[in-house]
């Protein structure tokens, strides 16, 4: 029985770097992730993600969305990765868990590159919780356009969650909720 491989971590301190995770679990590929510390509940923040029609008033990586979350469903976007010329995607819904996660999958070259991207909320308090945004990269040329491409996905996957964290905080302004200023 062939051994499933560990997805490796982009290391955005140490420039491209890619190293494995521990434990073995999950798809094999490369991975390439930003998490940020959001001061709204994780219902806040999925409001901010399950309004698809709205993702072009805040997120400068999707700057056009049409689709709806449904499993199964594609989603056309418009990806606009920083230094580079804006590229439309059809992915599939893979999961989706309000409050939690929205999963899907793209094939590009004939399926010789396969990503898993993924939109994560990971609740630490009642008003606070961490939003993990990342993709992993496999196929046969997977490693390669990671490679190439991770510096760029990275910090287009750093400014959604920046302006996903401006957003959801104002949101909880508005709702009544106060989270700290910096």
């Amino acid at each position: 029985m062939p051994s499933i491989t560990a997805p490796k971590v982009f290391t955005p301190g140490a420039g491209l770097t890619f190293k494995k995770s521990g434990g073995g679990q999950g798809p094999g590929g490369e991975k390439i992730e930003h998490r940020i510390g959001v001061q709204a509940p994780a219902r806040v923040v999925w409001e901010v993600l399950a309004d698809l029609d709205a993702w072009s008033e805040w997120n400068p990586l999707y700057t056009k969305v049409q689709g709806q979350l449904a499993i199964g469903g594609t989603l056309v976007l418009t990806l606009q990765l920083p230094d580079e010329s804006p590229e439309t995607i059809r992915p599939v819904v893979t999961d989706w868990t309000p409050d939690s996660l929205l999963h899907w999958k793209l094939t590009l070259a004939g399926g010789l590159v396969r990503s898993v991207r993924y939109l994560e909320i990971d609740e630490l308090a009642e008003a606070s919780c961490i939003f993990a945004n990342g993709e992993i990269m496999g196929g046969l040329l997977g490693r390669y356009v990671a490679k190439r491409m991770g510096r760029k996905m990275y910090r287009g996957f750093a400014a959604m969650g920046e302006a996903l964290k401006v957003r959801a905080e104002a949101r909880w302004r508005l709702q009544g909720g106060n989270p700290p200023h910096d």
